[in-house]
């Protein structure tokens, strides 16, 4: 008689972590979300403060508390390009620099703040953030998406999501195919992801809740990782019979260890059959769903333990390739080893490709 050999229940493990936040770029927010008046980001378990300088138009953004007595610059006013603290109107410059105390005769040498790196590139206003305080790294930008340029599609229709966890549960969805059924009810057809340098994509053919391509036909996605928290992603398909093309736009910010927010808009190629007020409803209609499809994930997300261990079986995706790759943004530039960032591919379902799906369609 062979004794059954007892199996020790699985132990979920969760590592310390020191407060740092990944780096790269993160949107904060169309580019209409900043103005002449001071903004308050709390972001990267502080505070900042963004706003638009009156005399050069651009974007900046600076530690938000004023060095001398505390004041918050998000309460203050624009003067010039320059941002003025309500408490003693310290008047802080673009480059982080005091440029004018109005009762001081020699505005002291220590009085600089820090100056965060600012992108503005497809209609979206982007913060560069960096543990080591370097600046961006070139070729890391966000890609221009000539559509947002051309005319032939919507602007960004965007919304804020708060979520209750770390950031990467948000990237781990990039490799987990097994989540699509159970959460937002869509079928599967094909599914791989591939990883080079600081970018990640997922590729994906299937039904969908939301969108369909004919009774039961079939939709594309292709969803593109820049960096940690930028994330575009494209989709065919149909809704109410009308076909439609749309952008997804996924950036997550933290704002603390434990908290972020998801930055989410959605692009729509415009239908030249359609009236303007039309081409609105259709996105309007598309962005609610898609809101509504987020906050299957946030359910899960806002309760859901961090597993640095999880137990995966051999239908699921790549989890530990898309960890490997995200964990590049959270080791100093000098460490990043090379299977951070190494070419890779993995297939977790064979079956038609985007290319084909699409090539297909259009015949």
């Amino acid at each position: 008689m062979t004794v059954q050999q007892k199996i020790e229940p699985y132990v979920i493990k969760a590592e310390p972590r020191p407060e740092r936040y990944a780096r790269g770029w993160y949107v904060i927010g169309n580019a209409a979300s900043v103005t002449t008046t001071p903004r308050m980001l709390e972001v990267f378990g502080t505070k900042l403060v963004a706003y638009r300088g009156e005399d050069d138009g651009a974007v900046h953004i600076l530690d938000a508390y004023c060095p001398h007595m505390g004041g918050d610059l998000s309460g203050g006013k624009v003067c010039g390009n320059s941002v003025v603290c309500p408490f003693h109107l310290w008047s802080w410059g673009a480059d982080g620099v005091c440029d004018d105390i109005p009762y001081a005769k020699k505005i002291p040498d220590k009085a600089v703040i820090k100056s965060w790196p600012v992108l503005e590139r497809n209609g979206l206003v982007l913060v560069w953030q960096d543990p080591e305080n370097n600046a961006p790294i070139p070729g890391q930008e966000p890609a221009e998406m000539t559509d947002w340029y051309s005319g032939e599609w919507t602007d960004w229709e965007m919304r804020a999501i708060p979520i209750k966890t770390l950031g990467r549960e948000l990237v781990d969805n990039m490799a987990d195919m097994a989540h699509f059924g159970p959460i937002h009810y869509s079928t599967v057809k094909s599914f791989r992801n591939t990883m080079e340098g600081h970018k990640f994509v997922q590729y994906m053919v299937g039904g969908h809740q939301i969108l369909t391509e004919g009774d039961g036909g079939l939709i594309t996605s292709v969803a593109t990782y820049e960096g940690p928290a930028y994330m575009t992603t494209t989709m065919t398909g149909s809704m109410d019979g009308h076909p439609m093309t749309v952008h997804l736009l996924v950036s997550h910010i933290p704002v603390d260890m434990g908290n972020f927010i998801i930055n989410f808009g959605v692009m729509m190629r415009k239908d030249p059959s359609l009236s303007p007020e039309e081409n609105q409803r259709m996105l309007d209609e598309y962005t609610e769903k898609n809101i509504e499809s987020f906050h299957q994930d946030v359910a899960i997300w806002n309760n859901k333990c961090i597993i640095d261990n999880p137990l995966m079986c051999d239908g699921d995706g790549p989890i530990h390739m898309v960890r490997k790759w995200y964990s590049q943004f959270m080791t100093n530039v000098a460490d990043i080893r090379p299977d951070q960032v190494k070419a890779r591919e993995h297939v977790t379902i064979d079956g038609p490709t985007v290319d084909e799906v699409l090539a297909a369609q259009r015949q």
